[in-house]
């Protein structure tokens, strides 16, 4: 990877596991239910400035980023709220990078902290009560197209761990 790679991907790219299994779905819970501890542990004791401070050249900032792990995450709770109550929905793209640029995204981060932290303690226990066969229940996504909910969690573990990684990387290069 060159060094913008590893900056933007600091734990690699998405890559979707070989198969539904109850450990690695287990292992991808498990990176949920630690997000909302693992994220105010990476930016407990940042300044405003330090909070505004893009992870990389042209990345988006500390700030953005909470607020974007609580938009995404947000829409990935209803996404498989729909997928578990309706027959492969059709689901609504949304434009990360527009949402990012709202006046919202630089509010302090102290509200979408409690946020994540509230939604992923319903999202996990949700995905805690599924059987074999509700994983492979999904939706449609227009971009990606059909997505089981075993990959689902796949995805947003690994969107967890993703992020909070640029937080943890940022904090070790600025020696804060």
């Amino acid at each position: 990877m060159t060094e913008l790679e590893d900056l933007r991907y600091p734990i690699g790219r998405f890559s979707p596991p070989a198969a539904s299994e109850p450990a690695i779905r287990a292992e991808h819970l498990s990176a949920l239910r630690l997000l909302p501890s693992n994220l105010q542990t990476a930016v407990s004791g940042l300044n405003h400035q330090q909070l505004d401070t893009p992870y990389r050249d042209g990345g988006w900032t500390v700030r953005q980023l909470v607020h974007h792990i609580a938009d995404s995450h947000a829409n990935a709770y209803v996404r498989c709220k729909l997928a578990l109550t309706e027959d492969w929905p059709t689901i609504k793209p949304y434009d990360e990078a527009a949402w990012a640029r709202l006046a919202d995204s630089r509010l302090p981060i102290d509200g979408s902290l409690a946020m994540i932290a509230a939604m992923h303690e319903r999202w996990v226990a949700l995905l805690e009560s599924l059987s074999e066969t509700d994983f492979r229940r999904g939706y449609n996504h227009p971009e990606n197209g059909r997505q089981d909910l075993a990959t689902v969690l796949a995805i947003y573990a690994w969107h967890s761990r993703h992020h909070t990684a640029h937080v943890v990387n940022l904090r070790s290069r600025q020696n804060w």
